[in-house]
């Protein structure tokens, strides 16, 4: 039966293909970001960047403002978390779209084969400082956000987003 190593060979290249994680990445416009990752950079989210904060208990603006009610926000603690969540916003904005920028560049450099160590130095090293300084953005403002809650409101939020009793609430500026 010469169908047996048919049938292995499927077998072996589609296990190979399932392995692949990159698979289907190649069509992307910018190589290293995917078109969600895109968009929640060029609207300002967070996308993860503020996780030391927000699972140490200090929450964010944008959570807080999601939660209001449930957490009984006064007119002038939802008027404060506002301020922040719009000045964080006006911040983030530009910096992810000057990340989606940096590596849209560093994805050219590979592409048209012009990338030299020299010009991959440059470009890393951009790409990282403003990750640095948008991942510092979003944590600044998770920061702020503990002089305008209560503590009761701070375990609250802790408790609205599943992080049990066992999570820091200690942080009141």
């Amino acid at each position: 039966m010469k169908i047996w190593p048919l049938i292995v060979s499927i077998a072996f290249v589609t296990s190979v293909h399932a392995q692949t994680p990159y698979a289907g990445m190649q069509g992307r416009s910018i190589k290293a970001l995917s078109d969600q990752q895109i968009a929640e950079l060029g609207t300002g989210r967070g996308m993860g960047l503020a996780l030391a904060a927000e699972l140490n208990g200090y929450p964010g603006p944008s959570h807080v403002l999601e939660l209001a009610d449930k957490l009984e926000l006064s007119a002038e603690q939802r008027a404060s978390m506002q301020r922040l969540f719009d000045s964080m916003k006006a911040e983030a904005m530009p910096l992810g779209s000057k990340l989606i920028e940096q590596e849209a560049e560093l994805d050219r450099l590979f592409a048209s084969r012009t990338v030299t160590p020299e010009s991959l130095k440059a470009s890393t090293a951009a790409v990282a400082a403003t990750q640095g300084t948008l991942r510092e953005t979003h944590l600044k403002y998770h920061l702020s956000t503990g002089s305008i809650l209560t503590q009761a409101q701070m375990t609250k939020y802790a408790e609205l987003r599943g992080y049990g009793s066992g999570h820091k609430r200690q942080h009141h500026h």
